[in-house]
Formats: structure tokens, C-alpha cells, sequence
């Protein structure tokens, strides 16, 4: 007799990039009510801009965490505070210490702190990975992150994988999208702030969506007092660039899959205001 597995289905929250103090705080008023109303399983987000709007302390990193974050992916601010070296360093090999579930992008040069893929559990006992890449169009050198999301697939073991790729340009995440298209649970674009349409499931079900936007200020220029940015085009002339802090809003999407086949059925954008 053969017994069939039963089907079993996956609640995965994704926040945007998480801006400063603002950003920090409307994740507080709204994490919790949306991982009760939706079931939500595990609950990734993006925080290289919580610090201020440039990089990631170990105090914040352990704020989200508290707060109900199971993962967290970064980008090219990651390096902007010093602080997380150390706390790199500090996870010392232990898979399941807070530490470890801080990610860089994988495709980073070799030897550099941190690691860009972590693979876990769910209190439900269901099984993921999270991987961190970064583009190279109009960004800093890294590695090729097709090649290096074939290199880490090849050893992942979990079924449900999710993708954050921190690109500048739509061609790139839209590539890499159809590149994995079937591989990997959802393919999610972060580092430009604003939010896109094309929420959708690719055809071998993997769900897709450009950049999922900013979870900080919007009234700014993502992310940045609006004064600064429009001295800064007008002049040229360097400054100091601060976090804004008005009309604050929680961006993230919320995404459906099978647990056993790690396909992606629904796709869901959020944005919450104050």
C-alpha cells in the first residue's frame, strides 16, 4: 500500500527593507497583529537601513528578532556598522544563535564575516532556507549571483527557499526571477524602497516581485530627509544624509507555499500606514 504525504501549506511574511527608527516602529504596531490575522510561519526581513537608515547594529539586529523576525538579509550597508563584525564573528558555528541568522549576501568575496544562506526549522517543525544575494548592475564588485544561487542550491536540503536579491536594477531581479523560476519557493527584490506591481507566481511557481519597498518614512526620498537629497541634486555639494520620520508604512508580502514541494501557490502585497 502506498501512503500518500499529506499536502501541507506555508504562511512566509517578507518585510521590505526596514528604514531607521520609523521603519523599527511600525513594524512594532503592525507584526503582530499580521502574523495572527494570516497564520504566518516564519517572518523574514530585510534591516541593512535600521540603524539609522545605514547599516545594522547587534542591538537592533535583537530588537527584531524580539519583535518576531526569524531571519534577517542584508545588502551593500552592511559593512556601515563596524559593530557587526563582531557579532558576525560571535555566532562561532552555533546554527540556531541569533548571530547566525543575520545574513550577507552570499556572493560577497570569500572570507569576509558572515555567511548569505541560513537554513532552519519553523516552531511547526517545517524546514526552509533563506538566501541573500546581491546584483552587480550599478552596484559594488561581488560575484556572479546566478552562479553562486546554482552553487548554494545544489546543497540546500529545505524545499521552501526564499531569495533576497539586493539589486539596483528591474532587468537583473526580473533575470534572476525567471532563472529560478521553479527552484526556489520566491525570488524578492530589495535595495530601491519602492514598492512594484508585479507582485505574481512564475509558471513553475516561484513567487516574484521586483522590490517589495520600504518598511520606514515616505515622506522622503527613500528613506532620506527630502532636503538633504534635493541640496544634494541641486548643488552637488556632499552633506550629511539623515532618516526622515513622517508618514511611516509597513511594506511586505505575504506568501502562500506547499511545504513538501516548496511551490508557491498565492502572493500577496502588503502596505500598512500609522
Amino acid at each position: 500500500m502506498v501512503v500518500s504525504k499529506i499536502r501541507k501549506l506555508m504562511q512566509i511574511l517578507f518585510i521590505g527593507d526596514i528604514f531607521g527608527s520609523p521603519g523599527r516602529k511600525i513594524v512594532r504596531d503592525h507584526l503582530g497583529h499580521v502574523v495572527e490575522t494570516n497564520k504566518v510561519d516564519l517572518v523574514i526581513a530585510n534591516a541593512e537601513n535600521s540603524a539609522g537608515g545605514f547599516g545594522l547594529t547587534p542591538a537592533i539586529a535583537d530588537e527584531l528578532f524580539d519583535l518576531g523576525c526569524h531571519v534577517l538579509t542584508t545588502g551593500n550597508h552592511v559593512w556601515d556598522k563596524r559593530e557587526i563584525v563582531d557579532y558576525f564573528n560571535s555566532a562561532n558555528g552555533d546554527p540556531s544563535g541569533r548571530a547566525r541568522k543575520v545574513l550577507r549576501p552570499a556572493n560577497f568575496a570569500e572570507g569576509v564575516p558572515g555567511v548569505g544562506v541560513y537554513e532552519g526549522a519553523t516552531r511547526q517543525g517545517q524546514k526552509y532556507a533563506v538566501i541573500n544575494l546581491q546584483g552587480r548592475v550599478f552596484m559594488h564588485d561581488t560575484d556572479d549571483p546566478f552562479r553562486k544561487a546554482d552553487a548554494l542550491l545544489a546543497k540546500i536540503s529545505s524545499k521552501v527557499v526564499i531569495v533576497d536579491f539586493h539589486a539596483e536594477a528591474t532587468s537583473e531581479k526580473i533575470a534572476l526571477g525567471w532563472y529560478l523560476d521553479g527552484r526556489v519557493t520566491a525570488v524578492l527584490g530589495t535595495h530601491t524602497h519602492v514598492p512594484t506591481a508585479d507582485t505574481r507566481v512564475l509558471p513553475g511557481g516561484t513567487a516574484y516581485q521586483t522590490d517589495v519597498g520600504m518598511t520606514g518614512p515616505y515622506d522622503s526620498v527613500i528613506g532620506v530627509q527630502k532636503e538633504q537629497v534635493l541640496q544634494r541634486f541641486l548643488t552637488g555639494l556632499p552633506g550629511r544624509f539623515e532618516a526622515a520620520k513622517g508618514d511611516p508604512r509597513f511594506c511586505a508580502v505575504l506568501i502562500g507555499c506547499d511545504e513538501l514541494t516548496g511551490r508557491a501557490h498565492s502572493m500577496q502585497r502588503l502596505m500598512l500606514g500609522e
